[in-house]
């Protein structure tokens, strides 16, 4: 729902921008589409070299990966209401509010007491590839063309 959300929004800013035509609509649907494909692979790939068993499936994977759009989608508002600044600081904000939530409420089961050892290193990797991969959600598709920031500022 999001990602459909997200297109058609951004559609509308190009339209208010005059710049909207139907094929940048199905770039910026192919382009966010894979975005999610290499997100989810790169994090599988992250998993498996680092050898880590995790109950999440590829579907979990790709149903976290789309949270991110949401942020988007009131980063977009948030630019046509209040130009640039209110786009960089309404990014800033979901962002850290979606690496909160993936970091803590979706974190790996509780590690058994190891008596003052250090805990296994496939539990620390498992939370550092979530922290690295999902505390970047928002911006990656923003920042290398799923909806350039600069398309933001020319509207107020």
């Amino acid at each position: 729902m999001a990602f459909i959300t997200y297109v058609l929004l951004a559609g509308m800013a190009l339209g208010i921008q005059k710049r909207f035509s139907p094929e940048v609509l199905g770039l910026c649907a192919s382009t966010a589409l894979v975005w999610v494909v290499l997100e989810v692979l790169a994090l599988l790939l992250g998993l498996y070299l680092a050898t880590v068993r995790s109950d999440l499936s590829t579907f979990h994977l790709l149903a976290y990966s789309g949270y991110k759009y949401v942020g988007m989608i009131l980063s977009v508002l948030t630019g046509l209401l209040f130009g640039s600044d209110g786009y960089y600081v309404a990014l800033a904000w979901t962002s850290s509010a979606l690496m909160y939530f993936i970091v803590s409420l979706v974190h790996p089961p509780p590690l058994p007491s190891l008596g003052g050892k250090p805990p296994p290193p496939a539990a620390s990797a498992l939370l550092s590839s979530r922290c690295a991969l999902f505390g970047q959600q928002p911006w990656a598709p923003t920042v290398w063309g799923a909806l350039s920031p600069g398309s933001i500022s020319s509207s107020t």
